[in-house]
């Protein structure tokens, strides 16, 4: 039985996450699919594939992806290569503050360019991406022409 993981599962946008599966056969290759959802309503995904290790793993930091998105040893490429569903769609966080993105992760079996709905992936999970630290308080900041934010810590 396939468990995918992601740790920490709640982090701020901008720190590093682990990404890792087990419970692969060895050598089975798979294709590691993250997406998300923005407050448009606009899906962004990126996906990659894997080759698990003798003891059936695949783990972002160590193993280099084959394919897809992007190839090589990228601990955090499936966040750094969301690309939207639509062209001409960038992703922007609206609400910093009050929600995370939800980034799902899934893995399939054998290579996939577009899972769809009738495939079920082995195994999923979800990360949280939060772009203010807990106890931050937002001020907005109204002075002359000048607009802003202004981001205390607690």
């Amino acid at each position: 039985m396939a468990e995918l993981t992601v740790t920490p599962r709640s982090s701020l946008a901008d720190r590093p996450v682990r990404v890792h599966v087990r419970g692969l056969a060895p050598c089975q290759l798979v294709t590691l699919l993250a997406s998300l959802t923005d407050e448009r309503g606009s899906r962004f995904r990126a996906h990659a594939f894997y080759r698990a290790d003798e003891r059936g793993e695949v783990d972002a930091e160590r193993h280099a992806a084959l394919g897809g998105d992007f190839s090589g040893v990228w601990p955090m490429g499936l966040f750094w290569f969301l690309r939207p569903d639509t062209l001409f769609q960038r992703l922007v966080k609206r609400d910093v503050v009050g929600s995370p993105f939800l980034v799902r992760l899934e893995v399939f079996d054998a290579v996939h360019l577009d899972a769809g709905p009738e495939q079920q992936p082995l195994a999923a999970c979800t990360a949280e991406r939060w772009y203010v630290g807990p106890g931050v308080e937002r001020a907005p900041v109204h002075e002359g022409r000048v607009r802003g934010a202004l981001f205390l810590p607690p």
